[in-house]
């Protein structure tokens, strides 16, 4: 595929980024993507590997050669061709080519022992082509079977299903509980890593398909005291809807938090990053929103080193924070992995993020004891550091220090689906909270409620946005199957 010696005579090329002092002023997107003849030359270093890697690293199984290959070629024709093999496999590239932590790349042939293809580059290169060529139309069904389909959560994996089943011909709507479309892709990735205007765009599509979208609509209850971000001002109830449909396919995400029950948890300036990051979002939307929570001039202190708390950082140093730490309980990962070894798997290292580098001090093998405060505001937090041996975590003696903070956000990951979701339908729960499913035979995707299926967060737990779209279309082809015998939509 590719160039066959190109590999060998061109260098892996990156997009390129705004400088921090210009990206910081805003929310937009700051990302410089490849322009035809950059894709053109990083396709070219796609390799004639014999067995890609790359295919089985992508959980959608984007047929990843071809399309580099046809990008390679360079004509229009070739382009157009390529959005088609990505459409084959992922519903919404615009999605993955900007949030996706690529993968594919770490099990690309050439990561053995040099720099991977840019995968990712050039996936967004062909979806933003794409749509401004005007490539992208909507897929309208050639019969009407009659079937109604309701998807309950209108994330990634909830939209991955309904215009799968809506292009086969089922009339589908979907259920959002929060007042847009896009699940935590709306309300938790921040703008300026994805700008709102993909979703909107990829639901006007749905829409002219057949899609029917109903937000604001709480299906079940929601518990009490809960903090996940619920904007519904409306109810129906899971008997209602199992009335009503002849299936229904719960999708929401994996939203809720996970705590850190320490002295002071209760004390104002402690919050989950989900309290922090949807407000944001909302008010780049446009609204209004009465006691914003916002950093800035305060010590912020993020606790947890993945994604979300990455996104934290960003935000925080948007808002104008006087001082970013961010905790991470591991030790700090090697800068570069043993590839050898790791390859073609996930290798942990350490990897820092365009927010990290607009601003942040970073702290690894620590964990908070206790958050302080004064009149029941937080300013401060107590901190031991840890030291780990064959796997095991101890306190490090006389370690302990305070370091002073306004605001502390708990970005430590999620734990499983909203449970009361799950109760009103009577679907049996895994041991983790998820919603118990198995995703092969003839079986797959279906929960023990007769017609009620479960695909994405809500059944695999806290995972990726391409793992969402995976279950979401394999959901649809076995909700298609359910209903009509046979289906002729992709596995």
């Amino acid at each position: 595929m590719g160039k066959v010696t190109g590999f060998m005579e061109y260098e892996r090329l990156e997009e390129g980024y705004e400088p921090a002092p210009v990206r910081l002023k805003n929310y937009k997107e700051f990302v410089i993507g490849l322009n035809v003849e950059q894709a053109k030359q990083q396709g070219a270093r796609c390799m004639d590997c014999g067995t890609p890697f790359c295919n089985n690293g992508c959980p959608v199984n984007n047929v990843i050669p071809d399309f580099n290959d046809l990008v390679y070629k360079g004509r229009p024709e070739d382009w157009k061709n390529a959005i088609a093999v990505l459409h084959s496999t992922n519903n919404f590239p615009e999605f993955t080519g900007r949030i996706c932590p690529a993968p594919c790349e770490a099990a690309c042939t050439l990561n053995v022992n040099d720099d991977a293809v840019g995968i990712k580059s050039i996936e967004h290169a062909i979806i933003d082509r794409a749509w401004a060529e005007g490539w992208v139309t909507p897929q309208l069904p050639k019969v009407k079977t009659g079937k109604k389909v309701a998807v309950v959560g209108g994330g990634p994996a909830g939209l991955a299903a309904a215009q799968q089943l809506a292009r086969v011909g089922h009339s589908v709507t979907v259920f959002e509980k929060n007042d847009r479309v896009g699940g935590l892709l709306r309300y938790g990735i921040p703008d300026f890593k994805m700008e709102k205007s993909h979703i909107d765009r990829r639901v006007e599509q749905m829409k002219a398909e057949g899609v029917e979208f109903r937000t604001g609509v709480l299906i079940g209850a929601m518990p009490e005291g809960s903090k996940v971000t619920n904007w519904a001002t409306q109810t129906i109830s899971a008997d209602e809807l199992k009335a009503q449909f002849d299936a229904v396919v719960l999708t929401g995400g994996a939203e809720q938090s996970r705590d850190l029950p320490v002295p002071g948890r209760d004390l104002a300036g402690v919050h989950f990053a989900m309290e922090f990051l949807p407000q944001q979002n909302k008010v780049n939307a446009g609204d209004k929103l009465k006691n914003q929570l916002r950093a800035d001039g305060k010590h912020v202190i993020v606790i947890g080193g993945g994604d979300t708390g990455s996104d934290c950082v960003g935000t925080s140093n948007r808002h104008g924070a006087k001082s970013v730490v961010q905790f991470e309980l591991m030790p700090q990962p090697p800068e570069v992995e043993d590839r050898p070894l790791t390859w073609p798997y996930w290798p942990i290292k350490l990897r820092t993020s365009s927010s990290h580098e607009e601003g942040c001090e970073r702290e690894f093998a620590i964990a908070t004891k206790e958050f302080l405060g004064e009149k029941g505001k937080l300013t401060g937090v107590k901190t031991v550091r840890l030291q780990w041996q064959g796997g095991k975590m101890t306190e490090v003696e006389g370690s302990e220090q305070i370091l002073k903070a306004d605001l502390a956000l708990l970005a430590m990951g999620f734990t499983a689906p909203v449970a009361t979701v799950l109760e009103a339908f009577g679907v049996d729960k895994d041991q983790r909270g998820n919603g118990k499913a198995s995703t092969e035979g003839a079986n797959a995707y279906k929960t023990n409620v007769d017609k009620v299926f479960a695909a994405g967060d809500i059944r695999r737990g806290q995972s990726l946005v391409v793992w969402a779209i995976r279950e979401g279309r394999q959901a649809a082809k076995a909700v298609d199957e359910y209903l009509m015998g046979a289906s002729t939509l992709p596995r």
